[in-house]
């Protein structure tokens, strides 16, 4: 089991994803490119960031579960979802556009609303 910490120092420390066996292209070039920092950004109950990689979609999802982590293509940045979005309906989650499925967060999903816009992330593998 492959699992990586997301580090958000200036607020709640690390929290634990777990990598699922689904969008290998995806995993495989996360994995190659960690340690790497970015700067967070939110969308409702959304946290992404940029990342140093550029990869299509491959099996996307439109709509996820609280607590997923995911790939946004267009944006070539790594989305954590923990709660609605701005365009999210009635119990769902949606992402701006589909996304590719890494992995789920197994440690803190319950501090992420404390996360602040513009504060500095670590992707690092455990």
């Amino acid at each position: 089991m492959t699992r990586i910490i997301i580090s958000f120092p200036e607020s709640i420390g690390d929290i634990v994803v777990e990598i699922i066996n689904k969008n290998l292209k995806t995993i495989e070039a996360l994995l190659k490119n960690i340690p790497f920092e970015s700067e967070v950004n939110l969308w409702g109950e959304e946290i992404y960031f940029s990342t140093p990689i550029a990869v299509p979609l491959e099996n996307p999802d439109s709509i996820v579960d609280k607590g997923i982590v995911a790939y946004w293509p267009p944006g070539q940045a790594l989305c954590i979802f923990f709660g609605p979005t701005p365009i999210s309906k009635p119990n769902e989650i949606r992402p701006a556009s589909p996304v590719n499925v890494i992995g789920y967060v197994v440690e803190g999903l319950e501090k992420l609303r404390l996360v602040k816009e513009g504060e500095r992330v670590v992707v690092k593998r455990i």
